[in-house]
């Protein structure tokens, strides 16, 4: 991946990649708590947030971890996604992850305006309160202490889950989101399938 990235992007993507995959090294024997911690620490220092429109010139486009890490810029969907991919790839088991689709609640607790944002949700045990990786918050906290966060679905490559569920509303999350299957294959061909 790092010499693709030299390749379509040049010398700084591929200094990039070479430090994230130095992390990804760095923290696969780490207990699974920090390793979440470290992930979402490493992408909301180097990647500034920025609506796709800017990036990319459409609506609503969820970038690779490459694409990201080649802009340096991205929306919430691609800090998620980022964040994904690198904790599979450090070890953390996909049961634990969801790529999360909620309600923001802006403006504080008295807020009464909410927006579309996705987040990471790591699920510790199957039952537990998911820890939240956010790219707006810096800290890693609880959902239980995310209460301006009203989950709507989240899924990952083995199911869909709507609201809170404990067991997924489908196993085929690309059969109903069209973007996470294109992504899927374009992650595929920057060597990430």
């Amino acid at each position: 991946m790092q010499s693709l990235a030299q390749s379509r992007y040049g010398p700084n993507t591929a200094q990039t990649v070479a430090d994230w995959r130095g992390l990804i090294d760095q923290i696969s024997p780490m207990p699974e708590e920090q390793k979440v911690e470290r992930v979402n620490a490493f992408f909301n220092r180097r990647i500034r947030w920025q609506e796709d429109v800017a990036i990319w010139q459409q609506n609503d486009y969820w970038a690779t971890p490459l694409e990201t890490m080649a802009r340096r810029t991205g929306d919430c969907e691609d800090f998620s996604i980022a964040k994904y991919m690198t904790l599979l790839l450090a070890g953390v088991d996909i049961e634990k992850l969801r790529i999360t689709y909620v309600k923001a609640q802006m403006g504080g607790s008295l807020g009464t305006n909410y927006q579309a944002h996705m987040v990471l949700a790591y699920y510790p045990t199957p039952s537990a309160d998911p820890l939240i990786l956010d790219n707006m918050i810096d800290q890693v906290r609880p959902a239980s202490r995310r209460p301006d966060l009203k989950p709507v679905f989240g899924f990952n490559s083995k199911g869909l889950w709507v609201g809170g569920a404990a067991s997924p509303a489908t196993k085929d999350p690309g059969a109903k989101l069209s973007r996470w299957r294109d992504l899927l294959q374009r992650m595929a061909a920057d060597g990430l399938g």
